[in-house]
């Protein structure tokens, strides 16, 4: 069924050096001025360790939360990482432990937002930080985070040009469907990878890091995204074996801890460290399908091919400030934390921020009308005064490699691919 659902989708795509070769994206970016662009782009080893120790913290923290309201539990008995969780399984309060999964689940399923902004290389200034938090991150969501840097190198290079972007497959529905949300608000037991890069839920993505810890793709041979794996790995060899070197780890590391929690009768480390990732998704996917969904492709213009949103304080730290997508997109290596200022930098030349709920209101309506009207995109409406001719921000030619921080590996890393970037 899965099989025949994808089969219309299949298409045979140019070798990725004839895309970098022929692919060629004069980005319109904003106006801005060098010395307050030089500002902005500051790496901070101080607020890389609020950003990144801070979301561990809470996610330390959350199998906390309802143990205060019980009887004291000796320290003897609390989890070294997760007394609260912990606790709660061993005074049989499960009702209690439910929450605080649910709160755990929140927290952890974003991860992911961790994975994506360490992978640019621009949270820490000290760059060895920006790896070693990368990895740990990636281990604990069970993510391959050499295989994301290839994609992602071309998402920011090509953004929606469908014959260079291929890591979200479009269009992609907004969908509210009630299973999907019993899965969001649960436990994601049986998702399966599809149109966007990922391995899906609990029971396939154990399968799939196996299957690429064994030299294999991450992917199943019907979704589309195994043959964008496939592609990358060929055009990119070396990266593909520490690919499944980097499986090889994420293996290592979960099976230890699912032994070590079933030898020492401590089961609940398999959720609360194993399994975190797939539960209660709900606000990671509510956030992240807002980046790009039925905005225009093809376009040369970061304001109609993505979006940005307005989150409260919390969410936004969970999300890594994601949030201010298109001003990520326009200058990926302006570090996260920094992604308010550009903003409010260059708000004159930019739409009006959606809001959370106006921004998949939008998404919902667009897909109604491209059921009827496959071809339809929605087209961001610009301020009066905005710029539109391909002029960037005033840097000299040889600083442009910045633009996408550190994410681009060593074979994607070079004159090549930045060939389409001459409005720097």
């Amino acid at each position: 069924m899965e099989k025949a659902k994808y089969a219309e989708h299949e298409t045979q795509w140019p070798p990725l050096s004839e895309v970098r070769k022929s692919l060629r994206v004069q980005w319109y970016r904003c106006p801005v001025d060098r010395d307050v662009f030089a500002k902005l782009t500051e790496r901070s080893d101080k607020k890389g360790f609020f950003q990144a120790l801070g979301h561990l913290a809470i996610w330390m923290v959350t199998g906390t939360i309802v143990s205060t309201g019980r009887r004291p539990i000796p320290a003897t008995r609390l989890g070294c990482m997760h007394g609260g969780g912990y606790g709660c399984w061993q005074q049989h309060v499960y009702v209690a432990m439910v929450v605080a999964m649910f709160a755990h689940g929140t927290v952890g399923s974003a991860f992911i937002f961790g994975c994506h902004e360490l992978g640019h290389g621009t949270v820490f200034k000290t760059r060895w930080l920006n790896r070693f938090f990368l990895y740990i991150f990636s281990v604990l969501w069970w993510w391959d985070p050499i295989d994301y840097a290839m994609s992602h190198t071309y998402h920011h290079r090509y953004t929606e040009y469908a014959k260079g972007d291929r890591e979200n497959l479009f269009p992609l529905e907004p969908s509210l469907n009630p299973t999907l949300l019993l899965q969001l608000f649960s436990v994601d037991l049986f998702g399966t990878p599809g149109r966007v890069f990922g391995k899906g839920g609990l029971l396939s993505t154990v399968k799939l890091t196996f299957k690429a810890a064994c030299g294999g793709i991450a992917s199943e041979p019907y979704a589309p995204s195994h043959e964008w794996l496939q592609t990358l790995h060929k055009d990119q060899p070396h990266e593909a074996l520490k690919s499944m070197w980097f499986s090889q780890c994420i293996v290592i590391f979960h099976v230890s801890v699912f032994a070590a929690s079933i030898v020492s009768g401590q089961w609940i480390f398999i959720l609360i460290v194993n399994f975190h990732k797939f539960c209660a998704m709900w606000l990671t996917y509510f956030m992240g399908q807002t980046q790009h969904i039925g905005l225009k492709s093809d376009s040369p213009d970061f304001r109609k091919n993505t979006r940005t949103i307005t989150l409260d304080p919390v969410s936004e730290f969970l999300y890594w400030h994601m949030n201010w997508h298109i001003e990520h997109h326009m200058f990926a290596g302006v570090p996260c934390y920094n992604l308010r200022a550009l903003h409010e930098e260059v708000s004159l030349d930019m739409p009006a921020p959606r809001t959370l709920l106006g921004a998949w209101r939008e998404m919902r309506e667009t897909w109604h009308r491209q059921q009827a009207d496959p071809e339809y995109e929605f087209d961001t409406p610009l301020p009066e005064f905005a710029g539109s001719s391909a002029k960037a921000v005033n840097l000299a030619s040889e600083e442009q490699s910045g633009f996408i921080g550190d994410l681009a590996p060593t074979g994607l890393a070079d004159a090549e691919m930045f060939v389409g970037d001459k409005s720097l």
